[in-house]
């Protein structure tokens, strides 16, 4: 394959920070064609029994990272096919985890503003308990939108911007978006172009802690109308937590598998493809998964297509 990439292609990777690997020419070795010399007859030689084979191991090739980085633009950028990925099998509904008292009624037929204002004053979980402001974009966001982004439970920055991917975790999101020609600000945009970002839950609690199963499968029910709402093309799941809400009813063992390993394949959602991918926040403490993240994002682009997911 080749990775023949125009000034525009290598600026949009290196603002995600994923650096292209080329390969060297082989230097050229000048040949000299030395004069004939005679060479003695070989005497006989009585054949010996087969004996094993030392091979020295190869090579290391380049960077894993860049590798990755390598075959996912060439499958992006050049129509070529991309690496088979495997894909898990689509079980039975199961019946999910009944809704917590407090929660409001009618979630389901809500529109932007209803949404709105239902998370806003939302006590259905103590997650809401001492809450500054809930994280959510709402009627700032595109109404429609191919792409949907689920982050984390919110942190600190998440709740002062009171939108979901703030400060450099953001940016970078932006910019990895960016790369594929999807912006999450412009509401005017809608289709292909536009990405709508939401996070799993939209309180951040009072003292620092992961959300516990009943706390996630409350706010999962505002996610499911963002979702109905939104009707993209392809989910990205962005974290564990992330994953967990989005597979937990096709794969229940969800929460044991590390996210390493939920990577580089293709789940449903109400019908919607799903990648998973680690989430910016991880990236700039990590930044060789970047290279992995891009890969995501091309299989994630791969999912769109019709008959691919």
């Amino acid at each position: 394959m080749s990775l023949d990439l125009d000034e525009r292609q290598r600026a949009m990777l290196q603002e995600m920070g994923v650096h292209v690997w080329l390969p060297q020419p082989e230097p050229v070795v000048p040949v000299v064609v030395a004069a004939p010399v005679a060479v003695a007859a070989p005497r006989p030689v009585a054949p010996s029994p087969p004996s094993a084979v030392s091979v020295a191991p190869a090579s290391v090739p380049p960077p894993l990272a860049h590798a990755i980085e390598k075959i996912a633009f060439d499958a992006l950028t050049t129509g070529a096919t991309a690496p088979k990925t495997s894909r898990i099998p689509v079980a039975a509904p199961t019946p999910g985890v009944s809704a917590p008292a407090g929660l409001a009624d009618g979630i389901a037929a809500m529109e932007w503003p209803a949404l709105a204002h239902t998370i806003a004053n939302c006590q259905a979980c103590p997650l809401s308990s001492g809450r500054r402001a809930p994280v959510f974009v709402g009627a700032e966001a595109p109404r429609q939108a191919d792409w949907l982004v689920v982050g984390e439970p919110p942190d600190d920055a998440e709740e002062r911007a009171g939108a979901p991917f703030a400060d450099q975790a953001g940016q970078l999101l932006d910019n990895m978006l960016k790369a594929v020609g999807v912006n999450r600000h412009d509401a005017g945009r809608s289709g292909a172009s536009a990405a709508y970002v939401s996070n799993v839950v939209k309180c951040r609690p009072a003292t620092a802690r992961n959300p516990d199963p009943q706390e996630l499968a409350t706010c999962a029910n505002y996610l499911r109308r963002e979702v109905a709402l939104v009707q993209p093309k392809v989910i990205l799941a962005m974290g564990r937590f992330a994953a967990q809400t989005l597979l937990r009813d096709d794969l229940p063992e969800v929460a044991s598998i590390p996210l390493g390993k939920l990577r580089g394949k293709i789940y449903r959602y109400q019908g919607i493809p799903v990648v998973v991918t680690y989430h910016p926040t991880h990236l700039l403490r990590t930044p060789l998964g970047k290279a992995r993240a891009w890969a995501d994002l091309c299989l994630a682009l791969q999912a769109m297509q019709p008959g691919q997911a």
